[in-house]
């Protein structure tokens, strides 16, 4: 375990305070993150978790070792959205007799499961230690591993859950400090205020454990009929199976509080009979893409593959790494614009500071001291990247190998590649073309503007005569 542990402090939702980071157990630091609910592709919101909760892995292994910190980011395939989708796009197949509804929802989710580790790769992300599937923990498991089922028993016998109108549901006034993460009180929760009232609650924030399956839904037979679990249960068994019924950190977007996380607390304390389920709840803030929130109805909605492989953001394709950046260079508690702008800054940055980098033939075998403390302050992202600015800024003096040394290493250990530099050939072919046009037009404000464009990405244009036609030419090499 590094020294600079010592000094790791994180923002804990559920005393709203800044706190120094002390493990359950050193040599086994547990974390868990909520993952994508896999009805569709992920959108550009879904990003931003994956990569800040990268980062406080990446810092976590760094500061404990690699060997000592397990993260578990689970993956949701059982949910109505998906059942709908499921119907949306097999309902013919389905009504034919050829699919069966489980097949058909299993071909959605495996679809969209796959092209989300594709995007969270191309964004710089770590695999997380385990990724369990909710199906796969809603029944006993052979291995003895938590399940739904066992726990919703459990909250049945400590009279903590009842059965009504064909549902199992959670007994929020059994918790007397229920309400605790989000600071909201049951008394404020008044019937028909924020959720429609079914008659057969006990209280209007009552939630559901275990809904009736209809012949067309999937289902599992339980003791309280063939059905299926509601969403809040399915992390409290993932997590309690991988991280046992007290972990240290637990992540996900602001929008989680409540009611997810607010419930998933109920459940799994009143399961266990423990005084908390986390120890420290970490929330990342709220993205709008230009200045709007982010929606379909807008225009403006997004998915991670869409920024990777079309050019439907700014008109172009974007590097998985300059949107890694572009995220983390607002702090992970701050809401984000997220914006063309923002992604040409981060571009640049980026250009920079592998420039500067390229300049050390290896990586330093240490990661710089300021980036670290930085980092252990709460994820102060902002900070370690002036650190990079200043390390770049000094590779390029004499004798400055060592900075760019410093500078390889800390960007490997961000999650930037720091290889050798990759460029889109066929977009750059098509950049010069439409220069050529401009020059041929003789509109050289937009030839110019082109050849510094290209620049700005490292390639350097050079214009000359073909010798035998007198054509112009043009050829171009990286210049980072």
């Amino acid at each position: 375990m590094s020294d600079a542990s010592k000094g790791l402090s994180l923002y804990n939702t559920l005393t709203r305070t800044k706190e120094r980071f002390v493990p359950i157990d050193p040599r086994n630091v547990r974390m868990y993150v909520c993952g994508p609910t896999v009805y569709d592709f992920a959108h550009i919101g879904n990003a931003r978790p994956a990569i800040v909760f990268d980062v406080l892995f990446r810092l976590l292994r760094h500061l404990y070792g690699e060997s000592h910190v397990t993260y578990v980011r689970n993956i949701t395939d059982v949910d109505d959205k998906i059942n709908a989708r499921a119907l949306r796009d097999f309902g013919g197949e389905i009504a034919a007799g050829k699919l069966s509804l489980n097949d058909a929802i299993r071909k959605v989710t495996e679809k969209t499961a796959d092209q989300y580790h594709k995007d969270v790769a191309a964004l710089g992300c770590l695999q997380p230690t385990f990724e369990p599937r909710a199906t796969e923990f809603v029944a006993p498991r052979a291995d003895g591993k938590a399940d739904m089922l066992s726990l919703i028993r459990q909250l049945i016998e400590r009279g903590h859950a009842y059965v009504a109108g064909g549902e199992v549901l959670f007994d929020t006034a059994s918790m007397p400090d229920y309400g605790e993460l989000s600071k909201r009180n049951l008394d404020e929760q008044q019937a028909g205020a924020r959720i429609a009232v079914d008659a057969h609650k006990k209280n209007p924030g009552d939630f559901v454990l275990w809904k009736l399956s209809t012949p067309e839904e999937p289902g599992w037979e339980s003791p309280w009929g063939r059905g299926r679990p509601g969403w809040h249960i399915e992390c409290s068994a993932m997590s309690a199976a991988y991280l046992g019924e007290i972990f240290d950190i637990h992540g996900g977007g602001l929008d989680l509080i409540f009611p997810h996380h607010e419930n998933e607390i109920a459940q799994s304390r009143c399961a266990h009979g423990t005084k908390v389920m986390a120890n420290v709840w970490m929330h990342n803030g709220f993205l709008q893409v230009e200045g709007q929130k982010m929606s379909k109805s807008l225009g403006n909605f997004f998915s991670i593959h869409e920024l990777l492989e079309t050019e439907t953001f700014g008109g172009r394709k974007w590097p998985g790494e300059v949107l890694r950046l572009a995220m983390l260079m607002t702090h992970y508690r701050e809401p984000i614009d997220f914006s063309v702008r923002k992604l040409e800054e981060a571009e640049n940055t980026l250009r920079k500071w592998k420039r500067a980098a390229d300049l050390a033939p290896a990586a330093s075998t240490d990661l710089p001291t300021g980036v670290v403390e930085a980092l252990s302050d709460d994820l102060a992202t902002y900070a370690a990247f002036q650190g990079l600015t200043q390390l770049a800024s000094e590779a390029g003096d004499a004798g400055g190998e060592k900075a760019a040394a410093s500078l390889k290493a800390a960007l490997a250990f961000l999650g930037f590649d720091v290889g050798a530099a990759k460029v889109d050939e066929t977009a750059v072919a098509k950049a010069i073309a439409k220069r050529l046009e401009f020059i041929a037009a003789k509109n050289w404000a937009e030839a110019d503007r082109i050849r510094d464009e290209l620049l700005a990405q490292g390639v350097q244009l050079k214009d000359g005569k073909n010798p035998a036609t007198g054509e112009r030419v043009t050829t171009w090499e990286i210049k980072r």
